[in-house]
């Protein structure tokens, strides 16, 4: 099916970007997608391929490796790739978005300089280590703890679902902990480089998910852990309003990826529907399953024009909270909508693992409760509302 946004007013080199990412996705990322899906391992060769590319540096500036593009540009690429594969698309979204995005925007020209250039070439990857057990929606409820002594930060916790914090290439982790009590009692919570490698810090074992089997996740823990002082990223005390920023940022990219896998299944049903005879003639010529697919259709135009409304007042600096939690929601739900209606249209094969819709229906349900549930987005957008809502 034709891919032509022109409706999102793309620039040359936009639509560019975009023919380019759409091409390596179709020929190289999708006819592997089903072999690594089944090992459950990151191909390190494709992931080299988009470093090649730059596609790990799109948003930033050319001094530190990048492309000197912006986040339009970064959420194209998420969104094509999304549509063959969501563990390479999340595997580029979260390593730019949650692992390099905090170090080029709260980072010392120092932090930068060591660690970007690396991370926006593809040769390394950061994972952000935010949730624990009883911290997720609830940030402020982080138990891991870092103090400050003899110079250096002495960091004890533990973190759970991180992405890109275990592979062969990670780099480094970006902790949240409390390093501190404020005046009225609330923890100060910043945020810290640990480099992997580093004594007392442990990645276990990856999790046995349902789906983005290819994307790395692991649980980790710090025992001890000794960095120095000026590993501390961005101010103390301000990682919680720091990593709000860098969430609010990071939906944007997530609602794209969530509109490419819509786009996948939408893609995938047409080309069944219209391949699949039965009783003599095509199964699209079935008003039920075409008018399945014009839904479809609806889902992930609407999603896209979200998307790309966020992302466009993000990169103009207007405010865009709302917009992109309204992004990430819609978006989420028509990825797992559109996934189950996938699934119906292709009947028993879309039972079937090697089937990209069958991948898309295990793989967009985490869609809904990453980068903040379903719930937390209408909490904030009901507190962008003016209600004060827990």
């Amino acid at each position: 099916m034709s891919h032509v946004v022109t409706h999102l007013g793309l620039t040359d080199d936009e639509k560019k970007l975009q023919a380019d990412v759409r091409h390596f996705a179709d020929t190289v990322v999708a006819p592997a997608a089903y072999e690594y899906d089944t090992k459950r391992e990151l191909p390190y060769e494709i992931i080299a391929q988009m470093g090649e590319m730059g596609l790990f540096g799109l948003p930033f500036p050319k001094e530190f490796g990048g492309q000197g593009k912006d986040y339009v540009s970064l959420c194209l690429a998420v969104e094509e790739l999304a549509r063959v594969d969501q563990s390479i698309a999340v595997t580029l979204e979260a390593g730019l978005g949650l692992g390099a995005m905090p170090i080029f925007k709260q980072g010392t020209d120092a932090q930068k300089q060591e660690w970007l250039p690396m991370l926006a070439r593809g040769e390394a990857l950061a994972g952000f280590g935010l949730t624990e057990a009883e911290a997720g929606s609830d940030a402020a409820g982080t138990k891991t703890t870092a103090e400050l002594v003899d110079g250096e930060w002495v960091i004890n916790g533990t973190k759970q679902f991180i992405t890109n914090s275990g592979s062969k290439i990670t780099k480094l982790v970006t902790v949240t902990a409390v390093t501190g009590r404020r005046d009225n009692g609330k923890p100060e919570l910043s945020a810290i480089l640990v480099p992997n490698g580093t004594p007392g810090f442990t990645v276990h074992p990856p999790y046995d998910k349902v789906g983005w089997h290819t994307s790395d996740t692991h649980p980790l823990s710090f025992d001890n852990v000794r960095v120095p002082e000026a590993n501390l990223l961005g101010e103390r005390g301000r990682g919680f309003a720091n990593f709000i920023e860098t969430l609010d940022e990071g939906r944007v990219a997530f609602a794209a990826l969530c509109t490419g896998a819509a786009q996948g299944c939408l893609e995938e049903s047409i080309r069944y529907a219209n391949e699949r005879h039965v009783f003599g003639r095509s199964i699209g010529s079935n008003q039920h399953i075409a008018f399945k697919i014009a839904r479809m259709q609806a889902r992930v135009h609407s999603a896209r024009l979200a998307t790309y409304d966020a992302a466009r007042k993000m990169v103009a600096g207007i405010p865009f909270k709302a917009e992109a939690s309204l992004a990430k929601m819609i978006s989420s739900e028509a990825a797992m909508d559109n996934a189950r209606d996938a699934t119906q249209i292709f009947g028993g094969y879309g039972f079937l693992n090697q089937t990209p819709v069958a991948r898309h229906y295990r793989d967009s349900k985490v869609l809904e409760l990453g980068e903040g549930t379903t719930e937390v987005q209408l909490m904030v957008i009901a507190r962008e509302l003016g209600f004060a809502t827990l």
